[in-house]
């Protein structure tokens, strides 16, 4: 009988170390190094960090999994944890806290993840980290304190990241660099300082002066990993090394032009240029006074180390565009502006006998577009510039599925009308003119509506298609017009003789039937066959409202049935 507690003893021995053995969680591999016990989760599907991992692991390693942040508090229960590694997941946020309780932490490991900025205070909870590797990221900035809290780091790879300008005061401030200076012993340092900066798109301006003179100065115990760090950019300097290159200080924009005054005739092309001296490169823009209206093309290019110059292309230059052009130049230490007059001659313009166009219509400027869509259709706003004042404006809306055009006409004081009850999946064209002159080339609007998808949802999207410029798309003979095929007969308004007869004909699209801006809501547009307000009066005489007309005082009325 002596022997039965002696068996009972071993079988309490037995569950005692089963007990003492922690689980490991599911999927992942658990053994014991010669530093301790280790937790390894590779490629399995964790969405987090588990929660209370068991205090006994010294390394945990969670690779390629979906892990996309290291929230507050996750490690409370691990405060002997001495490896994290956590490479090639999804990590794009590490939270303030995140490193609570690690206060034992040597090696942390972050490579591969999409972290684009980093809690640099969070390692104040980490005072012995050793190893910090955040390689692979798209880290684009370092704060001059970053690594102020990282008393005992040694190790740090920045490589592979998105970082462009950075400061020397970063390195200039780790800990562990400031003792090597003030010791001035080398011989004193059992460990070295490893660096690796490389494979990050390098802006060489003046901004990175400090730290291109650093990189020359490293000598032992600072080590770079890779010590040819090359620049990106600027373009004439792509691909430069660090150690060949000097860059200068940096200096606020001195702003110049070839010309403070240019006088060209009306429709001549004209280019206005400025030259800006300044580092780092100065970011140039113009204004002038129909900027809203008139968008021409800037081109910039660099003809010095710090010399960028700006053109301003303006293509047929018109009257409107005549007055003060502004470049302005800025940077980081200031800004500086010069102007330029243009002044735009009139041309005396040579129309045909029979020409439909007068000398003011000839001159005159018109700009159409659209500007809002509304949940039933569009709002159309134009800008006008003509050497006589003009009293009201026509508008021709037209479509593929309408036989006729709907004219609509505007009196002064409004440049904007809403076309509603767009029909879905049709091609509109919207053209502008002066008085009840027909429409002309570069004064239309072309738009198609997208398909219905029976709720208001779908509404809203009506135009998602396009909305472009008419002048490309109708680069047709006036004559020839794609409109005038598309009424029931050919009519005054489009320079031919007026039609001998009126036939019924389905309504243009209920579009323009109704103005709903607040100006004029109370003005209706009827369509009608070319005819200005006038009427068929005699094909000498100018269209303008006749007396029997409703007008009521506003700007928009109806042409005549």
């Amino acid at each position: 009988m002596a022997s039965v507690p002696h068996y009972f003893l071993l079988v309490l021995v037995l569950l005692d170390s089963h007990v003492a053995q922690p689980s490991c969680l599911p999927g992942c591999a658990c053994s014991e190094e010669s530093f301790g016990r280790t937790l390894k989760c590779i490629s399995i599907s964790l969405g987090e960090i588990p929660r209370n991992l068991p205090e006994e692991f010294k390394q945990v390693r969670i690779e390629n999994s979906p892990v996309f942040e290291l929230p507050r508090g996750f490690f409370i229960n691990m405060s002997t944890l001495e490896y994290l590694w956590l490479n090639f997941n999804n990590v794009t946020v590490i939270h303030l806290g995140a490193l609570e309780h690690l206060s034992e932490l040597k090696e942390l490991r972050l490579e591969g993840n999409k972290l684009r900025s980093v809690p640099w205070t969070a390692f104040h909870a980490t005072p012995l980290l050793r190893v910090l590797d955040l390689k692979h990221n798209r880290i684009d900035a370092l704060p001059e304190l970053a690594l102020q809290f990282l008393v005992n780091l040694t190790y740090l790879d920045l490589s592979s990241n998105r970082l462009t300008v950075v400061s020397n005061n970063v390195f200039l401030n780790w800990p562990a660099y400031q003792k090597h200076r003030q010791s001035g012993r080398e011989a004193e340092l059992l460990y070295s300082m490893v660096l690796a900066l490389h494979d990050n798109p390098w802006l060489c301006d003046c901004r990175l002066r400090g730290l291109v003179q650093f990189i020359k100065s490293i000598s032992l115990p600072v080590i770079l990993v890779n010590p040819y760090l090359m620049c990106r950019g600027p373009l004439f300097k792509a691909g430069q090394l660090f150690h060949e290159m000097e860059l200068s200080v940096c200096t606020k924009p001195q702003i110049s032009t070839p010309s403070a005054n240019v006088s060209v005739q009306v429709g001549q092309n004209v280019t206005l240029r400025c030259l800006a001296q300044a580092s780092p490169s100065p970011t140039i823009s113009w204004t002038y006074p129909l900027s809203t209206w008139r968008e021409f093309d800037v081109l910039t290019s660099f003809t010095g180390e710090d010399a960028t110059l700006s053109e301003l292309v303006i293509p047929a230059a018109h009257l409107v565009d005549r007055g003060n052009y502004t470049c302005l130049a800025s940077n980081s230490l200031g800004m500086s502006t010069v102007a330029i007059s243009l002044h735009v001659q009139p041309a005396q313009a040579l129309l045909a006998p029979h020409s439909l166009f007068s000398a003011s219509e000839s001159s005159a400027y018109v700009d159409l577009r659209v500007v809002k869509q509304t949940v039933h259709g569009i709002l159309l706003e134009w800008f006008a510039a003509a050497d006589t004042p003009q009293k009201w404006f026509t508008l021709y809306i037209a479509s593929d599925e309408a036989l006729r055009k709907e004219v609509v006409h505007v009196g002064p004081g409004i440049n904007t009308y809403t076309v509603d009850d767009l029909l879905p999946g049709t091609k509109y064209e919207v053209c502008l003119s002066l008085g009840g002159q027909p429409p002309r080339q570069g004064r239309c609007v072309v738009f198609v509506t997208g398909r219905d998808d029976g709720g208001l949802e779908g509404r809203e999207r009506l135009l998602h298609t396009s909305v472009v410029l008419c002048a490309a798309l109708l680069a047709v003979a006036v004559g020839a017009y794609a409109w005038a095929a598309q009424g029931p007969c050919r009519c005054r308004g489009w320079g031919r003789p007026w039609c001998l007869h009126r036939r019924k004909a389905p309504r243009g699209p209920p579009a323009a039937s109704e103005h709903r801006d607040d100006s004029s809501r109370d003005h209706t547009a009827v369509c009608e066959d070319g005819l200005g307000p006038g009427g068929a009066e005699r094909e000498g005489d100018e269209q303008r409202p006749r007396e029997g007309d409703d007008y009521r005082g506003g700007p928009v009325w109806t042409a005549s049935p």
